[in-house]
């Protein structure tokens, strides 16, 4: 699994980089924000990759930041919401008014992305809206992906609180905020010592 690609930017397309690791060129396809984020041909650029392997297809995915990464899993999570489809959803928003849109129930703003039509934008709202607070976004965003990476300490933690009978937005809250305070290193132990204690707060 190549889960992260750092090296020079050899060339772009309009939905493509390719990024030259030590002489290979990886050709990674990116949404219109990550291939902004990138910066000019020829200068150094790191990319979180995801890869997706079909029967008749392997590629790889680029994203200019983890916490795209995150959200790109968990809108191809969704029936009917292929690689193709999510890289357009994260081209039209941002991670932050994506997160935003999902907690709102606003299937109109996700169906600004191309190839998105009301009625797939509607399940991709009412699938994620329990999962977008716990969803690491733009300005004001939870620092705790919950719903993405299982295996990660916050959603661990988030998903110890949920056990308890929090709501997942709650939870994924309460542990943002406990990861505010005690910092990355922390223990999930402590995390969720933390976190209950602001969740019943």
């Amino acid at each position: 699994m190549i889960a992260k690609l750092s090296g020079r930017l050899d060339a772009t397309g309009e939905d493509w980089a390719v990024v030259d690791v030590g002489g290979v060129g990886y050709l990674v396809h990116c949404s219109s924000r990550t291939l902004a984020a990138l910066g000019e041909v020829g200068e150094g650029c790191t990319v979180h990759t995801e890869l997706q392997v079909s029967e008749n297809d392997m590629r790889l995915l680029g994203f200019a930041e983890a916490s795209e990464r995150d959200w790109f899993r968990l809108l191809t999570g969704v029936q009917g919401v292929g690689s193709k489809v999510g890289l357009a959803i994260l081209s039209a928003l941002s991670t932050g008014e994506l997160r935003d849109a999902c907690g709102r129930g606003d299937a109109a703003m996700v169906a600004r992305a191309q190839g998105v039509g009301p009625k797939l934008a509607g399940r991709i709202v009412n699938e994620l809206k329990d999962k977008a607070g716990a969803m690491p976004g733009g300005s004001g965003g939870f620092a705790v992906a919950a719903a993405a990476p299982a295996g990660s300490k916050g959603a661990d933690a988030a998903s110890a609180l949920e056990n308890l009978g929090f709501k997942p937005a709650v939870a994924a809250q309460a542990v943002a905020r406990a990861l505010e305070e005690l910092g990355e290193g922390a223990s999930e132990g402590d995390l969720i010592r933390v976190a209950l204690k602001k969740a019943a707060g």
